[in-house]
């Protein structure tokens, strides 16, 4: 397997970083949502590969089979790893392509680090600009939402992770548009990551202010979320990051939950590569499905 080696920034420790690189092409460096890990883009990855595009995905720290370290869950830390990868593999002219929380490492990566080597960047059900509700952020969440999350995390994360999942894709009594068996797939792949990790990221990516960040921006960025989003609702997130991004490319998918990757995985794949070539590009569902391996215990 291969892994990425950094150093934690606060407490010096070792951290191994799990990634794949696939295919040839321009490169698009993807980051996974909370609390999954990086084979939530198979497919993605089956399709843009197919395309000529070639894709980077890796394990945020204390998820999938990166290291679980007690600490490094904020952004800055989150940041730097994300630097690690990017200088690992010598990228240049990359697409970043942030998924929810990921969204919040794309921009505070931006804003650290700058942007020569980044070519564009997509925020897809991303966090940003600002989750928590306050004096000065009237569109937020009310912290005792995050406060509930975090109790149910503590008390039975299982169990959370179970209701969660429906919420994140959208089921309801009438609506179903996942599989028992995919959303038992991905309940799995959530319950692999460090409890730590979870609690500390959800934590996070729920109070950290990305408002100068995205201001900051100066890549072309693509915005895409979902209207029937009920983890990042959309009033708090996409609409702001627009407002806050004129010149973004802002695309809302109707009737989508959180996690369009799968709901609507079609669009999505058509979206990013017409947002990465630049060009209309037809986009057949995949015909093979990557069934990665569960990260060892």
């Amino acid at each position: 397997m291969n892994y990425v080696t950094t150093t934690d920034i606060i407490s010096a420790e070792e951290v191994k970083l799990h990634y794949q690189d696939i295919g040839k092409g321009q490169p698009v460096l993807l980051i996974h949502g909370w609390p999954l890990s990086q084979e939530m883009w198979e497919y993605q990855v089956t399709t843009l590969v197919k395309q000529g595009v070639r894709c980077i995905t890796y394990d945020r720290r204390g998820f999938g089979k990166s290291s679980r370290p007690y600490t490094g869950y904020d952004y800055d830390t989150l940041a730097a790893d994300l630097k690690a990868v990017i200088d690992h593999l010598k990228l240049e002219d990359v697409t970043l392509v942030g998924f929810s929380m990921g969204g919040g490492e794309v921009v505070r990566y931006l804003s650290i680090y700058g942007s020569d080597k980044v070519a564009r960047i997509a925020l897809v059900s991303a966090v940003t600009p600002y989750m928590l509700k306050t004096s000065d952020n009237e569109a937020g969440v009310d912290q005792s939402v995050f406060d509930e999350m975090l109790e149910g995390i503590q008390k039975d994360r299982i169990e959370f992770l179970d209701t969660f999942g429906k919420q994140f894709f959208g089921v309801t009594m009438l609506n179903h548009p996942i599989s028992t068996p995919s959303l038992e797939y991905y309940r799995t792949l959530c319950s692999f990551a460090s409890p730590i990790a979870t609690e500390e990221c959800a934590k996070s990516f729920s109070s950290t202010d990305f408002r100068d960040d995205v201001q900051a921006i100066t890549v072309p960025t693509l915005i895409i979320h979902g209207d029937a989003d009920k983890t990042v609702p959309i009033e708090s997130s996409g609409d702001r990051t627009s407002d806050l991004l004129p010149g973004a490319e802002y695309i809302v998918y109707e009737g989508a939950p959180h996690g369009l990757f799968f709901t609507d995985k079609d669009r999505l794949n058509s979206d990013l590569l017409n947002f990465i070539n630049n060009v209309a590009v037809e986009v057949e569902a995949p015909d093979s499905i990557m069934f990665p391996t569960a990260p060892e215990l």
